[in-house]
């Protein structure tokens, strides 16, 4: 039996409804109603009894006058300010993500490591009540966080998630059947030493989809899926995205974009015992040397480090946001 729910409210707002006010010079403030509540700034205060029963898309006044348009967070706002353990993988890569993994309503994803629940939302969302979602993740803090920013979001533990502690490799055949998985997403820092996992647990026909951040990964990971046998030809490609600024016959370009965050590879999963025809781009010989090798060991990759009081903040300041979300929705 599937879940039925709608993730994001529509209609009045409502108490407990997330509102995001956007204010004079641009700023942003995300604001939880409630009844009789109020959000103070240095212009003035915003009565959220002002907010609630106005529909979406409203201008909200201050006592002073101030005006505020009130309207509901997109995922890509939550996202962007949610609650983090590991760094996420931006909202730019989840689009490519779901297009190019080719992500569908019903689909069985598996997804290592799930760092803060970034691309979990979205791939969530893509997949539906009918899909289901597997994730894997070495730390358990990562995990809470994780979780907890999901029912933030959603209001609700879904029932088609779950996360399992450990390594993909080791853990990935406990939960998911042989020639199951219809889609594999690899956001690891080695993520050529599960190649075979991968390989047994998609069904012909499936795809992996590889997230790398370095040029040594991307090759590593590469060289990994031609010599493994299990796949066609990999394709990699990186995105970037540049904004425009827009005021009246001043258009151009901005200053700054969004460049390099990381890079995307996929392949398909052929049919077991299948020798595909030579492809033009042969593998390398041996798989590299030696030297080569050795910088693509995990402890020559840079990783950014959290340290540890951090992370316990953050899992406090997730599980607070994700057990207040469900309260509201008892």
């Amino acid at each position: 039996m599937t879940e039925n729910y709608r993730e994001q409210p529509t209609g009045p707002f409502a108490t407990g409804d997330k509102v995001q006010l956007s204010g004079p010079k641009g700023r942003i403030y995300t604001i939880t109603l409630q009844e009789g509540g109020s959000f103070g700034t240095h212009r003035g205060d915003i009565r959220h009894n002002d907010i609630i029963g106005k529909p979406e898309g409203s201008v909200i006044e201050n006592q002073f006058g101030v005006e505020y348009l009130a309207l509901r967070p997109l995922l890509t706002d939550f996202v962007m300010s949610m609650p983090r353990g590991a760094a996420i993988i931006y909202p730019k890569d989840s689009a490519q993500i779901i297009v190019e993994a080719d992500i569908f309503p019903g689909a069985r994803v598996v997804e290592a490591g799930v760092g803060s629940g970034a691309l979990s939302l979205y791939l969530l969302r893509a997949i539906g009540p009918s899909g289901r979602l597997d994730s894997f993740e070495r730390r358990e803090e990562f995990a809470e966080i994780a979780r907890s920013n999901v029912i933030t979001h959603t209001g609700r533990d879904p029932k088609n998630w779950d996360i399992h502690i450990g390594d993909l490799q080791d853990r990935l055949p406990e939960f998911v059947q042989k020639g199951k998985a219809d889609r594999v997403v690899l956001d690891m820092l080695a993520p050529w030493e599960c190649i075979e996992e991968v390989a047994e647990a998609l069904i012909p026909g499936g795809l992996v989809l590889g997230y790398v951040a370095t040029v040594t990964q991307l090759s590593r990971f590469l060289e990994g899926l031609r010599s493994s046998g299990h796949f066609a030809e990999p394709k990699a490609w990186e995105s970037m995205v540049r904004g425009w600024h827009l005021e009246g016959l001043a258009v151009r370009p901005e200053h700054r974009m969004i460049g390099h965050t990381g890079f995307l590879v996929t392949a398909r999963r052929i049919a077991p015992n299948t020798v595909l025809p030579s492809f033009k781009v042969r593998a390398a010989k041996n798989g590299g040397s030696s030297e080569d090798l050795t910088v693509w060991n995990p402890e020559h990759l840079e990783t950014r480090k959290v340290s540890e009081k951090k992370l316990r903040k953050t899992v406090r300041n997730a599980q607070s946001s994700a057990d207040s979300k469900l309260d509201q929705s008892r």
